[in-house]
C-alpha cells in the first residue's frame, strides 16, 4: 500500500451518503491535517454512463482523500476508476459494504459478499487501470453465511487479484428485513474475528470499521494492532471529540490540538468563496452543527445555525454571531 495513503488510513473518515460531501471533508481537514477522508459512494454507471464527472470534484486542501465507488461491473468500475485517478484522488475505494435496497437492486455494496470472485475480477480490472491505490471496504459476510468461513475466503480471492488494504465493517449486513440504519446497529459487532484476520493475513493492511465511537477507543484498537480504524457517524456528529486530538495521538505530530473554534475560522474563507460562486450557506453549516457537541453553548450554536442558514442573504456574519454563542459563555 502506498505510503502515504497507509499512513493517513490510521485513521479514517467512512465514506456516508449525504454526509461526507466536499464541504464536509474541507471541514474535517481543518480539524486533522493527517486522517484519511473519503467520498460518499459515488456509482460508476454516474460516471461513465451518466457523465456526472461533477461528483469527482474536490479541492486540494481535502488530500489525503479517497474515492468510494459503487458497482459490479469490471469494465465500467476500471474506467470509473481511471476518472478518479485522474481526477487526483489518493486511493480508490470499492464499497462492498452498504446493504441499501438501492443498492443490492445495482448489483453492489454488501450483495457482493456473496460473489468474492466478482469481487476479485472488479478489483483486477480497477488495478490494471490505475496506478492510485485500490482498497476495498466490507462486512464479514451477508444473511445467513458462516462469517468465519466467508471472510478469509473472500480476503483471499479479492488479495489474489491485487488488493493489499481491506476496511472491514464488523458485522454482517441482513439484506432483507433491516433498514440500512438498522445495519449499522442490529447485527451484532465481532470484532476478535477482524482481530483474527489481520493475524491469518498479517500481510494485508486491515482497517477495523463498526461501532467505534471515540478516538481514545481508535487508540486501543491500533494499539492492539489494527492498521487502521474508520470511525462514521461520531466523526461527524462529535468532529472536533474525535479528529481535534488525532494528530497529535495517532500521528504522533506536535503542536497544539484543533478546537471548535479553530474550525470556524479556517472555515469562514471558505464559505465566503462558496457565497461568491453562488453557492448557499446551509450547504456547508449542515456539517458544522456538531462542532461544540458536549460543550456550553452547543445548542444555541445550532440553534442560529439551523434557524437562519437557509434564509437569504445568510453569510459569514451569521456564523460568527453562531460563535459568539458559544466563545460568550467560554469567556
Amino acid at each position: 500500500m502506498k505510503s502515504k495513503v497507509k499512513y493517513a488510513s490510521r485513521l479514517a473518515v467512512a465514506p456516508m451518503m449525504d454526509w461526507t460531501d466536499r464541504h464536509c471533508r474541507f471541514l474535517h481537514r481543518q480539524l486533522s491535517r493527517n486522517a484519511l477522508l473519503y467520498t460518499e459512494m459515488v456509482t460508476a454507471p454516474a460516471l461513465v454512463r451518466g457523465g456526472a464527472l461533477h461528483l469527482l470534484d474536490h479541492a486540494p486542501e481535502e488530500h489525503p482523500v479517497a474515492l468510494q465507488l459503487g458497482g459490479s461491473a469490471p469494465g465500467e468500475l476500471a474506467e470509473a476508476a481511471r476518472l478518479g485517478a485522474v481526477a487526483g484522488y489518493d486511493e480508490i475505494n470499492l464499497n462492498v459494504g452498504c446493504p441499501s435496497d438501492r443498492v443490492q437492486s445495482g448489483t453492489f455494496g454488501a450483495v457482493l459478499m456473496k460473489q468474492p470472485d466478482l469481487v476479485a475480477d472488479c478489483c483486477a480490472a480497477m488495478i490494471g487501470a490505475v496506478d492510485t491505490e485500490v482498497t476495498v471496504k466490507c462486512r464479514i459476510g451477508v444473511d445467513d453465511q458462516v462469517a468465519e468461513t466467508v471472510l478469509p475466503d473472500f480476503l483471499t480471492r479479492v488479495s489474489a487479484a491485487g488488493v493489499r488494504c481491506f476496511t472491514i465493517h464488523a458485522r454482517k449486513a441482513w439484506l432483507q428485513g433491516l433498514s440500512p440504519k438498522e445495519n449499522r446497529d442490529i447485527p451484532p459487532l465481532d470484532y476478535p474475528l477482524v482481530a483474527r484476520m489481520k493475524e491469518q493475513f498479517p500481510d494485508l493492511h486491515i482497517s477495523l470499521n463498526g461501532g467505534v465511537e471515540t478516538l481514545d477507543e481508535a487508540v486501543g484498537h491500533l494499539e492492539a494492532g489494527f492498521d487502521g480504524v474508520m470511525l462514521g457517524r461520531a466523526a461527524y456528529h462529535r468532529p472536533v471529540e474525535v479528529l481535534g486530538a488525532a494528530d497529535r495521538r495517532v500521528f504522533g505530530d506536535q503542536g497544539p490540538d484543533r478546537t471548535g473554534e479553530d474550525a470556524v475560522h479556517a472555515m469562514l474563507p471558505y464559505i465566503e468563496d462558496h457565497l461568491i460562486s453562488g453557492g448557499k450557506l446551509h450547504q456547508i453549516t449542515r456539517h458544522m452543527l456538531g462542532l461544540f457537541a458536549g460543550q456550553p453553548g452547543a445548542r444555541a450554536w445550532r440553534r442560529v445555525l439551523s434557524e437562519n442558514a437557509t434564509k437569504p442573504g445568510a453569510g459569514t456574519a451569521l456564523v460568527e454571531e453562531a460563535l459568539a454563542q458559544v466563545t460568550g459563555i467560554a469567556a
